[in-house]
């Protein structure tokens, strides 16, 4: 499928959260939600108006935020647990490893304002490290949807899946990419555009990007394969060989370190199975510092057209 990508209208996947959230909660009074002082930046606010006693606001206070979605699971709730996603995964690591992924809790993580979406406030906001921290937990889907359609499947799959999972989303508005009739199957990546030179991967407010930067390498003469992987854990091994065997090279792009994220887990497959050239975009081992997502994103090499000249410099040494 070769999705056109439009830049003037553009989508925070908040909204698209929120609204499945409500509808879920109108359908299944077992639905209830659980955030940190943070019913603004998790879209919860026509959630309290509807459902004003179904949400738990728990203060800033991660580990209790975790614990108690785990105490709401056992006690036959469905609870979505949101929360900046640097403060989720970082201070309340022990209870999602302990309370959630050892105890096969029926929780729902919800990572808000994931990657570099907080921009300015810098380093201590930025979330580049929970693919790393997420992914090594058994039991624990971890999800990064690229767009509101994605967004949307992605919380109506996880309302009826048996089990933990970690939704991440951004705050950064993208545009749309699949289908609105678009069905979320875990672990399954989406393939954008078709192509034999090189594979472009990414998933989240990346994936844009790479169907750009494909459109760019198409008018080089060189035609990029584009999927959209979405599930980061259980991973996409057979779209990942194929793509290894039929193209040759491969291109990872993230908003996250490029150490224990996507690219990590591409190149785990890769190298287990098909090894081939492999170049990873993200943040380069370091602590980003401030400034927008899309400014960072640019710095680190992951406006459209580096990820075309990666991709076509890649291709030199197959």
């Amino acid at each position: 499928m070769n999705a056109p990508v439009s830049t003037s209208n553009l989508h925070d996947c908040r909204d698209a959260f929120a609204t499945t959230l409500e509808r879920l909660a109108a359908e299944d009074a077992k639905v209830v939600a659980v955030c940190n002082d943070s019913v603004g930046s998790s879209k919860l606010g026509d959630f309290k108006a509807k459902f004003p006693e179904r949400l738990v606001n728990v203060g800033i206070a991660e580990q209790n935020l975790v614990g108690i979605g785990a105490g709401l699971a056992n006690g036959g709730r469905l609870p979505f647990v949101c929360g900046a996603s640097c403060f989720l995964t970082g201070r309340a690591l022990e209870q999602i490893k302990a309370d959630i992924s050892y105890s096969n809790a029926n929780v729902k993580l919800v990572g808000i304002s994931s990657g570099m979406a907080y921009g300015e406030l810098g380093p201590t906001h930025h979330s580049i490290e929970d693919f790393a921290w997420t992914r090594v937990l058994p039991n624990l889907p971890v999800i990064a949807p690229c767009d509101r359609i994605e967004t949307a499947a992605a919380v109506e799959w996880a309302a009826h899946y048996a089990g933990p999972c970690f939704l991440r989303l951004s705050r950064v508005g993208v545009p749309d990419l699949l289908p609105e009739d678009h069905e979320f199957v875990l672990g399954r990546a989406n393939v954008l555009r078709q192509g034999s030179d090189v594979t472009l991967i990414a998933n989240g407010t990346l994936t844009h990007r790479t169907v750009k930067a494909a459109e760019i390498l198409a008018s080089r003469g060189i035609e990029a394969r584009v999927l959209n992987m979405a599930t980061v854990r259980p991973i996409d091994e057979e779209a990942i060989v194929a793509a290894a065997r039929e193209t040759g090279a491969i291109v990872t792009a993230e908003e996250h370190s490029i150490f224990g994220g996507l690219g990590s887990a591409v190149a785990e497959v890769v190298v287990d199975n098909a090894p081939v050239p492999m170049k990873r975009l993200g943040v380069p081992g370091i602590y980003a510092p401030t400034g927008s997502a899309e400014f960072l994103l640019d710095e680190f090499g992951m406006a459209p057209s580096a990820i075309a000249d990666a991709a076509a410099s890649l291709i030199m040494r197959k």
